[in-house]
């Protein structure tokens, strides 16, 4: 690529990425990029300097462990913009960039009276990150609300539009997590927020934050309450390193859950559709009594045994090691293997 390219100016080598890990972890890029326009995304693979490197695609860097330098590019992808793309009888289309902080565009789909997503309300990453993992909390899932994306291949160049059955979206799943992951790279979604409002405040936690405030079950009323419980709950990324919610909540089959229920008849449980329970993984993390416990600069916090943090100076790997024997203790009283949240590179 020519000097003139006006990607070269945004090339920058051997760059720390401590401040764009939410655990904070002063991993090192070989290379890393700001990309700030979809032009400059699909110059990326063309540039034969990088044409044999690996490549890591990061937004907010919430949901990534780095135990180690990353010997490649790393793309930070900062695209902006959001909007009103459409509306019918039934919802509104508003549709994000990839590269917009996801709790800000909550807080705006509020703001400009497009409710439907505030139990989401304070979840760490950017609008890009969301379909990715699928996020959810308090009763509702992103897919719920997910109606198109769209995205670049890698190996062409091409935009390529996705609905939610080519998503493939699962518990805090999806084909980007898969074959996709390094496929495609996201730029912009699309919600389809229907305008028949439902209130989702069903959690306890959430109910109660509800009625202390009096207010009611607005959108807005639950998007405080999801705020409140969150910052009680979990520890802000820039006071203390972590990934929010290190590990998903095993999903185990009926017979599973009846045999652990005789033995642990206090197990937390939420009943699937399928039939199948879902345990709560920090119940079975602070049960085998791992809550605020530690492992160097590496601990389990201490009012939610499903977050793990950076205590200062900690590696990826530390965490690592600290999740892994975590997930042996769990395996061995429980029978039940933990599977990590983030993506662990």
């Amino acid at each position: 690529m020519s000097s003139s390219d006006p990607l070269s100016p945004l090339l920058l080598p051997d760059y720390s990425l401590r401040a764009y890990n939410t655990f904070g972890f002063d991993a090192r890029a070989r290379w890393f990029c700001r990309i700030e326009s979809a032009a400059e995304l699909v110059a990326v693979p063309r540039d034969a300097r990088w044409a044999a490197l690996p490549r890591l695609v990061l937004g907010g860097g919430s949901n990534i462990v780095l135990t180690r330098d990353f010997d490649g590019v790393v793309l930070l992808v900062a695209l902006t913009g959001k909007r009103l793309v459409s509306e019918d009888e039934a919802a509104w289309y508003v549709e994000a960039a990839a590269g917009e902080n996801w709790h800000a565009f909550v807080a705006w789909t509020l703001a400009n009276g497009f409710p439907g997503l505030e139990n989401l309300a304070l979840i760490p990453g950017t609008v890009g990150a969301a379909p990715i993992q699928n996020i959810g909390a308090y009763g509702l899932e992103m897919a719920e609300r997910f109606h198109s994306l769209r995205a670049i291949e890698w190996a062409t160049g091409e935009t390529v539009q996705f609905d939610a059955a080519q998503c493939s979206f699962g518990y805090r799943d999806s084909v980007f997590k898969r074959e996709g992951r390094d496929r495609f790279v996201i730029t912009s979604v699309t919600f389809r927020l229907p305008k028949a409002w439902a209130a989702r405040a069903d959690y306890a936690d959430v109910a109660r934050a509800l009625d202390s405030r009096a207010a009611g079950a607005s959108p807005q009323a639950i998007f405080d309450a999801v705020v409140a419980v969150r910052r009680a709950k979990l520890p802000d990324p820039a006071v203390l390193g972590n990934a929010g919610s290190f590990f998903k909540n095993p999903i185990v089959d009926a017979a599973t859950f009846e045999a652990l229920r005789a033995r642990e008849p206090q197990i937390v449980s939420y009943a699937q559709p399928d039939g199948r329970v879902k345990l709560a993984a920090g119940w079975l993390i602070d049960r085998c009594g791992w809550k605020g416990r530690a492992m160097g600069a590496a601990a389990v916090h201490e009012r939610q045994a499903l977050v793990l943090v950076n205590r200062g100076g900690a590696t990826g790997a530390q965490v690592l090691a600290l999740a892994q024997a975590i997930q042996a203790d769990v395996r061995e009283r429980f029978g039940v293997q933990l599977e990590p949240e983030p993506v662990v590179i």
